[in-house]
């Protein structure tokens, strides 16, 4: 009977979500939009992402401190999610913001779209986790990310907001 209790509850306990996801909304002046998707498997945390509205060109993409779009122009999401206390830095660099997703590139016609993966020991989905990113904002940028300058690279005006919601 023991046993059957304990089994029991071991399957009532949660499980970490596997993916997430982001539907991002223009901030005031802006007709940016899109959606990202997140999904962890294998150690990996895979971004992706597909992004309209866009001047053709280079943007900065990043996960932000807060999951709060409230404000008009984006900035009540805080500055860049960067819980390894990082220099702000390219998506490759050997240390950077756990928030720090690099550029996406919008064509002619204005759509841009992110394929990256991230190991989940700089952000992940798991609860309790220090680079656990449920809850936090997903901002797209009017300009490129320099990747130099600090704290946020230079990247300009928040153009889209969105929070990052744990999936079934």
């Amino acid at each position: 009977m023991t046993l059957s209790l304990a089994l029991a509850a071991a399957g009532l306990a949660q499980a970490a979500p596997t993916t997430a996801e982001v539907e991002l909304k223009p901030t005031v002046g802006s007709t940016t939009t899109g959606s990202v998707r997140f999904k962890q498997q294998d150690g990996q945390l895979q971004i992706d992402a597909d992004i309209a509205g866009l001047t053709p060109g280079v943007h900065g993409f990043h996960l932000h401190e807060k999951g709060d779009c409230s404000a008009p122009d984006g900035t009540s999401a805080g500055g860049h999610f960067n819980p390894g206390s990082h220099q702000h830095g390219a998506p490759d660099s050997a240390a950077h913001h756990g928030g720090d997703f690099g550029n996406i590139t919008a064509d002619a016609s204005g759509k841009a779209s992110l394929h990256l993966s991230v190991p989940t020991s700089q952000i992940s989905l798991d609860a309790g986790a220090p680079g656990n990113i449920i809850g936090r904002g997903v901002i797209v940028h009017a300009d490129a990310d320099d990747f130099v300058t600090q704290p946020t690279g230079n990247s300009g005006k928040r153009l889209a907001c969105g929070v990052v919601v744990a999936g079934k």
